[in-house]
């Protein structure tokens, strides 16, 4: 039983508060969404260590996931970010969608989140996949995504301009958010097992809504290569730009290795 406070006790006591380091003293990092989104937001917040804050805001965009849809993201991309945290700053800011990433071109996005958070480090999905594949010392790939055939060419084009030789693009063809979010990760391992190629130095598998990061590990072992998808890649490079070097458990080579 706790004992009675005296006076002079309840006085000190009233007189200031205690403060701690917070839940987000080791960083701070901001997530740009698209509208739509249901499994980034989730695994990132599940998935960083005790003291790193994850925060999140949505783009203004249509729901069809386009070529088209998704340009009209640079209209939103700076506001949306300049939301988060507006009072206390980012230490990382990330625009959490490949295919949005390839669209508006890395550089136009890195600059639009530098634009609006001039004191985070800006990143994306599509940059931060390009970097792990180069951790990786990968140079040929094979790549699998839930997109339609555009925006998978979109894909390929820019990963190829990043100086990898994509041997083979599948795509599940779907048109929403909503659909990509639902695709079974069962589904996703044996998917990444019927798309890979011998001659293939890992495997890519695109799109932060597919649930891949619960089969990454999985999928490395069975195929005996690199596994890259989207959100491990996204977490790892938020991590190490924040300066956070864990090796997380369970999210494959990436995190083990670098």
């Amino acid at each position: 039983m706790a004992k009675d406070l005296d006076q002079a006790e309840r006085e000190a006591i009233l007189a200031q508060p205690r403060f701690d380091d917070g839940l987000n003293a080791r960083a701070k990092i901001g997530f740009v969404l698209i509208p739509n989104e249901q499994t980034t937001e989730a695994e990132m917040t599940r998935l960083v260590p005790e003291g790193v804050g994850t925060y999140f805001s949505r783009v203004v965009m249509p729901r069809e996931i386009s070529t088209e849809s998704l340009g009209q993201v640079r209209g939103s991309l700076a506001e949306t970010a300049a939301r988060i945290l507006p009072d206390d700053g980012l230490d990382v800011v990330a625009y959490a969608c490949t295919s949005g990433t390839v669209a508006l071109g890395e550089d136009v996005t890195h600059a639009e989140l530098a634009r609006a958070v001039p004191g985070a480090k800006p990143t994306s999905l599509a940059g931060a996949v390009r970097k792990a594949l180069s951790a990786m010392g990968v140079k040929r790939l094979v790549l699998g995504s839930p997109y339609i055939p555009e925006l998978n060419a979109n894909v390929v084009r820019y990963l190829e301009g990043a100086g990898f030789e994509v041997l083979a693009a599948h795509g599940m063809g779907l048109h929403y958010d909503t659909e990509m979010t639902r695709v079974a990760p069962d589904y996703i391992a044996d998917y990444a097992r019927a798309i890979d190629r011998a001659e293939a130095d890992a495997v890519l598998l695109s799109c932060g809504a597919l649930r891949s990061i619960e089969v990454v590990d999985r999928i490395e072992q069975d195929l005996g290569k690199p596994v890259i998808c989207s959100n491990q890649a996204l977490l790892w490079d938020c991590l190490r730009l924040a300066g956070i070097g864990d090796a997380l458990p369970g999210l494959g080579r990436l995190f083990r290795e670098h």
